[in-house]
């Protein structure tokens, strides 16, 4: 829509809502505001018996900020995808400036999952998340989930609603309430 496709028109953008996304074939920039939105309260946030089993296990090492482009191209490495090289360069540079972050899941010094978003306020959207060893994902996405609720944030958002996003929580708002609890989430400051 002609809309320059730059760190501060997708943060303009997520202020107000909106999210971009890429087409897989063209590579054109479409941008996004559904009706409905997906949200994960993170005072309700589940973790599955299976899955806080494997969190005890502890075989794994979980870092922030550590590798954010390698967790971008993992998210971006599968046979369709709207992650394109310029959002990887426009997200980059969000991370540069400390509005962008990663959670990175390693096993054997090797990085096994992982996901990353935007930080604006105390609003975290989460955009993408990727596993190479099976659950790793997962526990990017509890890892997240819990810095999160240590730093004070009182908003992630994941976009649209899925069965897989529904298994940790995740509602499904309509849109004059997430841009209420958007506001409000803007408001605050999230320590990352």
């Amino acid at each position: 829509m002609g809309i320059p496709f730059t760190p501060e028109t997708v943060e303009a953008a997520y202020r107000r809502g909106i999210f971009p996304m890429s087409d897989p074939d063209t590579g054109w920039i479409s941008w996004y505001h559904p009706r409905k939105r997906a949200m994960i309260p993170l005072d309700a946030f589940h973790v599955s018996k299976s899955l806080a089993r494997r969190i005890r296990k502890q075989d794994f090492e979980v870092t922030y900020d550590a590798a954010f482009e390698q967790v971008m191209r993992a998210c971006a490495s599968r046979e369709s995808t709207w992650i394109s090289e310029e959002f990887i360069d426009v997200y980059g540079e969000l991370h540069r400036q400390g509005k962008a972050h990663s959670v990175e899941v390693w096993i054997g010094g090797e990085l096994a999952g992982g996901t990353y978003g935007v930080h604006l306020g105390a609003a975290f959207f989460a955009e993408s998340k990727f596993h190479r060893v099976t659950d790793m994902s997962k526990v990017a996405l509890a890892s997240l989930a819990g810095k999160l609720r240590a730093g004070g944030f009182r908003l992630l958002e994941v976009q649209y609603l899925t069965p897989h996003l529904a298994q940790f929580g995740a509602i499904e708002v309509p849109d004059r309430t997430y841009t209420a609890i958007l506001a409000e989430a803007l408001e605050g400051c999230g320590r990352w």
